[in-house]
């Protein structure tokens, strides 16, 4: 796995796209990726006040664009002026409750909002490296215990988020095997870019405000004094702080450009980029899935006097999955990945963060130390 240093040795000057990169995790990889050096172009709905991009950027970066990406005219006109080298696809409609209520808007987002972006990259030949950020819902899940998908499961996720996304991957590789194939090149006139998929499994970190997620639901909870509701204390999930995901999928984007640590930019073999092209599933270790209860668990001891939880589970809920697991095999084995955080790990930093957002510090500086930290050696 290539570290901080040698990511910054690819990114830095690049010109990088990132759709969703208000969202939460959008928020932490556009931070991620101004510290790497890269020049960022974000397109997204607007950042919500008191959300983590807000506190990140009081004032939003220069190259920050409001837009939906379900709006093919104006994202195709924005990527065409950025002419961006890289480009990370994580716009999306992401809560499962939610696509119960919108299934229409859950679906075009996520689906025709994918199709406009690969549609738009099909017109500018500036793009090398392309990662479409889905989900681990887009299996077909049983609920089978102690199963963990592999990537060549069949995708057929059940509610209408899990379901989109699943749509969002066979479209991908529809567009890469349809419209970037080697084969498909005339007279040698244009390098076409790389795409892949990646599937990681539920993310926690400071800063994720969003109605329906433990641990968003549990900061509110404790900072007004009350009994953390827990919906699914029995759900399994695979658990990982959110900067976990966004190292693999830094690393995806590079390595499939050919990328190798050490070699100038004049180097870079794109024919060897080629192997790391597909689709990768990205989660934690198998003892980390732990059950939803778990989790609150751990919030509450690392949070301290005044945390507690009761169960609040719905007889008659919308359906979500009771047990899900990943096999990380392939990405592990590929680019030689182990997780730097256990769930442990992961929880006592999530709390840390949202301590201090409620005691008013910098939160843009808090966050920058945590990414220092992540990437420190005692976790390599």
């Amino acid at each position: 796995m290539i570290g901080f240093d040698d990511l910054k040795e690819f990114y830095k000057g690049r010109r990088v796209f990132v759709t969703g990169h208000t969202g939460f995790k959008g928020s932490w990889l556009t931070l991620l990726l101004e510290e790497l050096g890269a020049e960022v172009y974000g397109y997204s709905l607007p950042a919500k006040e008191g959300e983590l991009f807000s506190i990140l950027y009081p004032k939003p970066p220069i190259y920050s664009f409001e837009g939906d990406v379900r709006n093919y005219e104006q994202l195709r006109s924005l990527m065409e002026w950025a002419h961006p080298e890289v480009v990370f696809h994580l716009a999306a409609q992401p809560i499962v409750r939610e696509s119960y209520l919108f299934p229409r808007e859950t679906y075009e987002t996520n689906v025709m909002g994918t199709v406009n972006l690969l549609e738009s990259i099909r017109h500018i030949p500036s793009v090398r490296s392309v990662l479409n950020v889905t989900t681990d819902k887009v299996y077909e899940n049983n609920d089978m215990e102690h199963h963990a998908f592999t990537e060549e499961e069949k995708l057929d996720g059940f509610d209408p988020y899990s379901n989109s996304k699943s749509c969002s991957e066979i479209l991908t590789h529809s567009y890469q095997k349809s419209f970037f194939n080697e084969e498909k090149e005339e007279n040698g006139q244009r390098v076409l870019p790389r795409i892949s998929t990646a599937r990681a499994g539920n993310v926690i970190g400071g800063g994720d405000f969003a109605k329906d997620r433990i641990v968003p639901d549990a900061v509110r909870a404790v900072v007004q004094g009350q009994k953390i509701g827990v919906r699914n204390p029995y759900s399994v999930r695979p658990y990982q702080h959110v900067l976990e995901p966004l190292l693999v999928y830094l690393e995806i984007a590079a390595r499939q450009t050919g990328f190798v640590k050490g070699l100038c930019k004049e180097k870079f073999s794109y024919e060897q980029g080629k192997r790391f092209e597909g689709y990768y599933n990205v989660g934690p270790s198998v003892e980390d899935a732990i059950t939803t209860g778990e989790l609150t668990d751990l919030f509450v001891k690392f949070w301290g006097e005044g945390a507690a939880w009761e169960n609040l589970s719905e007889k008659n809920a919308p359906h979500e999955a009771g047990f899900l697991q990943l096999n990380t095999n392939k990405v592990r084995r590929t680019f030689q990945w182990e997780p730097r955080y256990t769930v442990k790990d992961a929880v006592k930093e999530t709390v840390a963060w949202y301590k201090a957002w409620s005691e008013g510090k910098d939160m843009r500086k808090f966050s920058v130390e945590q990414i220092r930290h992540f990437f420190c050696e005692s976790h390599r």
